[in-house]
């Protein structure tokens, strides 16, 4: 796997582990404000969610990047 095949991929695990993460302790408020959706997030830690989101995603390119050298899984026609 060259670098820009490395980069494209750990920006798609992270957009699929964002999308996994950003429901963790979303509760909607008990009063929710005028104008805001009623489901809306009270607190939504954004940063903190982000954070987590980044290292899973290393963790997860990792194997992805051990699997492909390793010759485990093939990207190349046999």
């Amino acid at each position: 796997m060259n670098w820009f095949t490395g980069i494209l991929v750990y920006i798609i695990v992270w957009w699929l582990v964002l999308f996994t993460v950003l429901p963790w302790g979303a509760r909607p408020p008990k009063q929710p404000e005028t104008g805001h959706a009623d489901s809306a997030p009270e607190r939504p830690r954004l940063v903190l969610k982000a954070i987590i989101t980044s290292v899973i995603a290393a963790i997860v390119w990792v194997f992805i990047f051990l699997a492909v050298e390793n010759a485990w899984i093939s990207l190349r026609p046999a």
